[in-house]
């Protein structure tokens, strides 16, 4: 079967797994925001289709490819891709829910703690020869521990779990939201309590965002939800940079509405320089720490994310149903 990848070979070639059903296949190689006309190209009589987390793939290309049998984001995003119209063909659409969690959980925590310890100013005074000024403000002004904190987990799958499991030893009581409450016995487990919404964005000194993107979601956090939260609260988001109202966070972070953010993810990717949360004003960018959107990029979840699949991919071929999938089939 053709398989056609909008990922780069040597990203591919290097975590492929040592199945052989994979030497069994035709591969073809796209860059990942490759245009419709250029995929089909390539690929029209493709049977399977792996794209980038980030990657469009609308109803119209699926229309053009007839042998299309599965679409399988690398990663755990994938509303990029119309499920509706692969649901109407019969094409799976799958991701790779939890192969990443453990490692978007450490870098939410490590963007917590960025924030709280004031790590990117704290550098770069050092780095300019103004250490002890920066001390002895700390000092004055004081600091904030993790330990002291209520953080609260808006969602609550794979990868807040995996957060609220890392959070547990920093002794800081963890909160979560929800549109249901798990069981007492989850709860325990990953040491989190459950809220109500207004009631976590008020209580919590962080929110982290770990909500999927849904046209309920997107924007989620507006002007709304940036007003209930505290002063001294701040925001993490390590999910989707569409669940936020850019121009509502720039307006909170330059009117201290909020305290700061810590964001993986930002919309649109790939993100401009003049993007209204990098292009701050500089009494305030210090309040803001920025990252490429690596939280789920390790050696060791690409290596599972990969395993997963192509497991699926040869599911599929062999006429068995695959796992992870989004789009109700």
């Amino acid at each position: 079967m053709k398989i056609l990848i909008l990922g780069t070979r040597e990203r591919y070639a290097k975590y492929i797994p040592a199945l052989p059903f994979i030497r069994q296949q035709e591969l073809i190689f796209l860059p990942w925001d490759s245009g419709e006309e250029e995929i089909l190209r390539a690929g029209a009589d493709a049977g399977i289709l792996f794209v980038d987390a980030i990657g469009k793939v609308p109803g119209r290309l699926i229309e053009r490819m007839p042998r299309l049998k599965l679409i399988h984001s690398e990663g755990v995003g994938y509303n990029g891709i119309d499920l509706e119209t692969a649901r109407a063909r019969g094409i799976y659409v799958c991701n790779n829910r939890g192969c990443n969690a453990g490692a978007v959980a450490e870098l939410s925590i490590m963007l917590m703690l960025m924030l709280l310890r004031g790590g990117i100013a704290g550098d770069l005074a050092v780095r300019q020869g103004r250490q002890m000024e920066v001390k002895e403000r700390t000092m004055a002004e004081g600091g904030r521990e993790l330990s002291a904190c209520k953080v609260g987990l808006y969602g609550f799958g794979d990868i807040a779990k995996a957060t609220a499991a890392r959070l547990a030893p920093f002794g800081c009581e963890t909160y979560y939201y929800s549109r249901s409450r798990k069981s007492q016995e989850e709860e325990s487990r990953y040491h989190a309590i459950f809220l109500p919404r207004e009631e976590l964005i008020a209580r919590c000194d962080i929110i982290s965002l770990h909500a999927s993107v849904t046209d309920e979601t997107k924007g989620l956090v507006n002007e709304d939800f940036l007003s209930q939260m505290k002063p001294s609260a701040y925001l993490i988001n390590t999910a989707r940079g569409d669940l936020v109202d850019n121009a509502a966070l720039r307006n909170a972070i330059i009117k201290g509405k909020i305290a700061g953010a810590g964001l993986d993810t930002l919309s649109p990717e790939p993100t401009p320089a003049d993007h209204p949360l990098v292009s701050l004003p500089e009494e305030c960018r210090d309040r803001v720490i920025l990252s490429p959107h690596i939280g789920g990029i390790t050696e060791d979840s690409f290596r599972r994310c990969h395993f997963h699949m192509w497991r699926n991919a040869e599911r599929v071929v062999d006429g068995h149903m695959p796992d992870n999938i989004v789009n109700g089939l």
